[in-house]
Parts: C-alpha cells; sequence; structure tokens
C-alpha cells in the first residue's frame, strides 16, 4: 500500500506540480505525518521533491522533472501506457489522464541534452545529476523564448530560501557556471540568479512583456568586486598543472625555474576553499595567510571526519 501512495504521489505532483500535504494526505487516506514521511523516502531514492512551509507553501516538483531516461523499456512504455488507458477507461481519473499523456509525450520527445547554436555545441549536463541540470537549462531556455514568467523556490548564497516570481530575459554563461538574468518581481529589478542555486521551477501559464535593457546592465564583473574577491598566489606541482591551467588559464601558469607559480584575482565566494582542495597535494595556496588558513582549517575538519567515522567501524 504505501508504495502504491508513493506512486500516486508522483503522479499527483507531475499533474498539478503543487499540491498541500492536507490534500494528498485526504486523497490517500492517511495522515499528514505520513505523507512527509512517504516525501523523506522518495527523495532519498532521487525524486527531487521539495516542501516549503508557510504561507504559500505546499509540496511541489519542478517542472524541469522528466522521468529519468532508461526507465523502461519502448515495450514497457507501450504496456504500460496500454494497461493505464484501460484502467482509464474505468476511472475516468484527471491525474490518470495526465500520466499517460505525459507518459506518451516522453516517448517522443527522448533526445541527447545537447543544444547546437550556430557553431557551438553545448552538453549541458552535469556529472551524476541524471541530466536534471539539463532539464532546468532547457526549462529556462523554454521560458525565454516563450515569455514566461516562472515561481522558483531559490536558495541564497547564505543559505536563506525564498520563493519569487521571475520574468527570465537571458541565460548567463560566466566562469563555467550557468546564470539567469531575470526580473524579480519579489525585489523590483533584475537580478542574476544562479541555476545551481534554484531548487524548483514552476511555470506560471503567464506571459509577459520583455523589459528593455542594456548589455552593459548585467552585472558580469561582479564576481571581481573587491567585497568578494582575492588576489592568491599558487604553487603548482606537476600533477595538478592541468588541473591548475584549466582552472586559472594558461596564461596565469608561469614556470620559474623548476616550479610553477599563478597569481590571479578570484571570487571568493563559498565554493573558493573546495575547489582549491578538490586539487589535491599538488596544488598550494601561498598568499594571502589568511586564505592559507581557511584551506587548513578545511582539510583539518575534512580529516576529523573521516577519523569519527573510522572510530565506529
Amino acid at each position: 500500500m504505501k508504495y502504491q501512495i508513493m506512486t500516486g504521489i508522483l503522479f499527483t505532483l507531475l499533474q498539478k506540480r503543487k499540491v498541500s500535504a492536507g490534500e494528498l494526505a485526504a486523497k490517500y487516506d492517511v495522515s499528514v505525518r505520513s505523507i512527509y514521511r512517504y516525501i523523506d523516502e522518495m527523495t532519498v531514492s532521487g525524486i527531487p521533491i521539495d516542501v516549503f512551509r508557510g504561507q504559500n507553501g505546499g509540496v511541489y516538483i519542478s517542472d524541469a522533472f522528466k522521468l529519468p531516461k532508461g526507465l523502461l523499456t519502448r515495450d514497457e512504455y507501450q504496456k504500460a501506457v496500454g494497461a493505464m488507458l484501460a484502467m482509464n477507461e474505468q476511472l475516468q481519473d484527471d491525474a490518470l489522464s495526465s500520466a499517460v499523456s505525459k507518459l506518451t509525450a516522453e516517448m517522443k520527445s527522448e533526445k541527447q541534452d545537447l543544444s547546437l547554436t550556430g557553431n557551438i555545441l553545448v552538453d549541458s549536463g552535469a556529472w551524476g545529476d541524471a541530466h536534471r541540470f539539463s532539464e532546468r537549462l532547457s526549462l529556462m531556455e523554454r521560458a525565454i523564448e516563450e515569455r514566461e514568467s516562472l515561481d522558483i523556490d531559490y536558495s541564497s548564497r547564505s543559505g536563506e530560501r525564498t520563493q519569487r516570481r521571475i520574468l527570465p530575459h537571458l541565460l548567463v554563461y560566466k566562469q563555467n557556471i550557468w546564470y539567469v538574468y531575470a526580473y524579480c518581481m519579489l525585489r523590483k529589478q533584475f537580478r542574476l540568479f544562479k541555476l545551481g542555486r534554484i531548487r524548483t521551477a514552476l511555470k506560471t501559464g503567464e506571459t509577459f512583456e520583455r523589459i528593455p535593457f542594456r548589455r552593459e546592465d548585467i552585472p558580469l564583473t561582479f564576481w571581481h568586486s573587491e567585497e568578494n574577491s582575492v588576489f592568491a598566489r599558487f604553487e603548482i606541482f606537476e600533477k595538478a598543472l592541468p588541473f591548475a591551467e584549466e582552472w586559472l588559464g594558461v596564461d596565469n601558469v608561469q614556470k620559474q625555474g623548476e616550479r610553477y607559480f599563478a597569481e590571479v584575482t578570484l571570487p571568493d565566494d563559498e565554493s573558493l576553499v573546495g575547489k582549491i582542495l578538490s586539487a589535491g597535494e599538488g596544488f598550494k595556496v601561498v598568499s594571502p595567510e589568511s586564505l592559507v588558513s581557511r584551506v587548513k582549517e578545511a582539510a583539518e575538519n575534512i580529516a576529523k571526519t573521516y577519523q569519527a567515522d573510522a572510530s565506529f567501524i
């Protein structure tokens, strides 16, 4: 019974995209606590369901989410759709009709997550994300093309979650990171939203008139503002040379005697220390001392985590 309810929750969300826990509890005749427990199990299994409490909150799944490719073979798809059509003849259920439509559309629209523009080929998928980021990027591109507003659940750099309605105007790709330049109805101004921080995006069905803006209005230099940048010097060993050249640029890596060094201004955000640590022992911060201390502290904390795990063995 539990798995039938979980399947029902998934198809209900695929149809409506957003419902309250109370609605789901009433529909499946279980407690609200049980609904939250089922949702927790579904999110652990990889289904991107979000819960936002408070005014205008609810249980929802992003419009960017699709059933994963390869979930069913073509024959299994056809048999499943046939069985659901036969069942719907008896039940005449709106959610079931919607599910049949989605499965049928999924069969027709299978394609690689590659976009080709002019002479540039972009594979927008990320490692291990089951194409979720690609689907989110495609959703943003369609919303810009069709001038449709989106409701997003956004996490700021500090971890604060807010729900906003945005009018997406432009996709921006900067330093291997995708952003959407959109008019934020909450702040009443244009903002750059990092796609990786958009937890959920829901189509509103409402279109908008594009708001004129100039390219120079887009804050493309915010990565190197004084408030959030650091001038750093690195010593690079042979084993980390490819990593350094790809990240910092070959022009910034210089050979001095038998050693390699790089001096560069970098965005000093929450990802900087992690990026440095990902290079391993072949990449060393020389200055500033404050960055050296942060990297050392992070490395020590990682070591403590593994030591704590070992104590349970």
